[in-house]
């Protein structure tokens, strides 16, 4: 019997002892070209899909931004990609001799996704995993990102074999995961929490999604999805900040508008922006 070849997809590969699949997280194996600097770089998880990793992703880097830090989006969520629409961006990408040209949002975030190569937005992405992975090794080293002081890398839900990619080949400092309030959410958290702790990813923080309605007229805050249980979700597994978002129609319309950028997060993220800037120090300490 002919033995099995790795196919470089981890999700479904069953070749034993697999260096893609057991290798050690450490200092990204690729490079950046030349007219790149890129001093750190967030992951922003999820479990499972539909709880708003994207505009987590999104109200990070323009909080970021309005503090004064150079930031870039790498749209990690091949198949399903929503950072452009959210942010508004409809150019596509150009290039020259020294490598891709990403897109740059109104306040000048850079943004790389597949959906600014489709010639429709509504086209599908049908692609295998080691092309998709392909793609992504390219946006990290083949696209002219500047100086970047914080790269955010919106990831696609789960926890499959883009994310090996993308933590085992990346200088990844440590990861924000995003969840709902339902129990079920809640433990598929720790999934996407231990494997990156078996790759020694830090977990920055967790941000809480749709946590709570406010009724415009009355202020109360209304529990849709039951009571929050981000803060004993964060206890249970060690991670140090936590932060709850509202279901916000307001935030919504912004986003179909693609105005993500005028979102006023209230300083709902700042215990999340804290940690992040922490571990960015610890780095640059070592």
């Amino acid at each position: 019997m002919a033995e099995e070849e790795c196919t470089h997809e981890c999700s479904s590969c069953g070749v034993a002892g697999c260096g893609d699949r057991t290798a050690d997280a450490g200092p990204s194996t690729l490079e950046t070209n030349k007219r790149s600097t890129i001093k750190h770089v967030i992951g922003v998880v999820s479990g499972k899909g539909g709880v708003g990793k994207s505009l987590v992703t999104c109200l990070l880097a323009s909080e970021l931004n309005k503090r004064g830090k150079k930031v870039a989006i790498l749209d990690a969520d091949v198949t399903g990609p929503s950072i452009p629409k959210s942010f508004g961006i409809t150019d596509h990408l150009t290039a020259d001799a020294d490598g891709i040209n990403p897109a740059v949002s109104a306040s000048g975030i850079p943004v790389m996704s597949v959906n600014l190569m489709l010639p429709q937005d509504d086209l599908p992405v049908a692609w295998r995993g080691p092309v998709v992975t392909g793609v992504l090794r390219q946006f990290w080293s083949e696209t002219n990102w500047g100086d970047v002081d914080y790269m955010l890398i919106d990831m696609p839900p789960g926890t499959s074999d883009v994310f090996l990619t993308v933590f085992q080949t990346l200088p990844v400092d440590g990861i924000v995961t995003v969840s709902a309030p339902q129990e079920l959410v809640a433990m598929i958290v720790g999934k996407a929490v231990n494997l990156a702790r078996s790759l020694e990813v830090p977990v920055l923080g967790l941000v809480e999604n749709m946590a709570y309605f406010k009724c415009d007229e009355c202020g109360k805050k209304h529990y849709i999805f039951g009571e929050p249980q981000g803060a004993a979700v964060a206890e249970k597994y060690e991670i140090p900040a936590v932060a709850t978002l509202p279901m916000d129609p307001g935030i919504s319309h912004l986003v179909d508008e693609g105005k993500v950028e005028e979102c006023a997060a209230e300083g709902a993220l700042d215990a999340i922006i804290e940690q992040i800037a922490k571990a960015a120090a610890a780095k640059d300490a070592e």
